[in-house]
């Protein structure tokens, strides 16, 4: 756990709203940087921060392929991201003169954004059929943005942020933590690289070679997590091609960074140098613990980053509330 933070596990379903709850559909509340304090302070930020190092625990030391309990819920949140994948092959990329930035996105974004609460609700058990206009806004946010056709950290916070308000409406629930990050956010990723591949997007607000990657964070977190105690492979090894090749198939981390090298030209150390820097770390451990302060600072601490997060009923801008 990092320093000075209460965990605040997915929330099991004795704790979920009731149906009566007055559910709203999220909106910006972080129009200037001055309003980053009240992100800061806001129950919203407790709840995502929460969110992020209960899983970082329960993956910990733990490989993808390993067998763990998969969930009617889980089974359903993978179908939907099936959905999306076939969307892509159904809307292959148009002939256009810029390289970067293939208008199909916006047809296939279009797609998502129409049938977006259709979706959502075959995940949602009719009882809470009034959250899913709320949770649908963060799945719309997950997938990149159909103006810029860009995709970057705050869009996958906004993913992170869908799974989280399941488990506060107790569909998700905790023993579903391994297959939340292991089943369905792995599936995102291989959806989103997918989208990233075929539309040639940018990566939104990129910081070239100084950010840790163009397009992802949290499985650098999670993987991390998982490489924790690792009998041979330390974080010197992930830059060693035979071990990545050899273990990306059981490695959220690993596979990062094979995603990486099949993307990008030249030596490692030139096209990504703090992902370099961090195999230098002599534990994971200790990456895992630097990656989690790395988060808050360049991600959730970055007005441009925050100020496209939506907030609702189930992650509230309100102060957290100390009782």
């Amino acid at each position: 756990m990092a320093e000075g933070e209460r965990q605040a596990p997915p929330d099991s379903s004795e704790d979920a709203p009731a149906a009566t709850q007055n559910f709203i559909i999220p909106k910006k509340e972080i129009h200037t940087v001055p309003d980053m304090g009240k992100w800061k302070r806001s129950q919203a930020y407790a709840d995502y921060i929460g969110f992020i190092l209960t899983l970082n625990e329960g993956v910990k030391g733990k490989k993808l392929t390993l067998e763990y309990k998969v969930s009617e819920a889980i089974e359903k949140l993978v179908a939907l991201l099936n959905t999306l994948d076939r969307w892509i092959d159904e809307t292959p990329p148009v002939d256009q003169p810029s390289r970067f930035g293939n208008k199909a996105y916006r047809t296939w974004y279009a797609r998502l954004d129409q049938e977006a609460e259709n979706l959502v609700a075959a995940v949602v058990p009719t009882h809470l059929a009034a959250a899913v206009p709320e949770v649908a806004v963060y799945l719309k946010e997950s997938v990149g943005n159909s103006t810029r056709i860009d995709y970057g950290t705050g869009h996958e916070a906004a993913f992170a942020a869908f799974l989280c308000c399941l488990c506060k409406i107790g569909v998700l629930r905790v023993d579903d933590q391994i297959a939340i990050v292991f089943k369905v956010f792995n599936r995102y990723l291989e959806v989103m690289r997918k989208l990233q591949k075929t539309y040639r997007m940018e990566p939104a607000g990129s910081q070239g070679v100084w950010g840790l990657d163009d397009f992802q964070f949290l499985p650098f977190i999670w993987g991390s997590s998982q490489l924790i105690d690792h009998p041979y492979l330390e974080p010197r090894h992930f830059v060693d091609e035979k071990a990545v090749n050899e273990n990306h198939k059981d490695y959220m981390f690993l596979e990062c960074i094979l995603f990486i090298t099949e993307m990008k030209t030249g030596p490692f150390a030139e096209h990504s140098n703090q992902l370099w820097n961090i195999s230098a770390v002599p534990t994971w451990s200790k990456v895992n613990q630097g990656l989690i302060r790395m988060y808050k600072a360049e991600c959730l601490e970055k007005f441009p980053v925050i100020q496209h997060f939506k907030f609702g009923s189930l992650l509230p801008i309100q102060p957290v509330s100390l009782c």
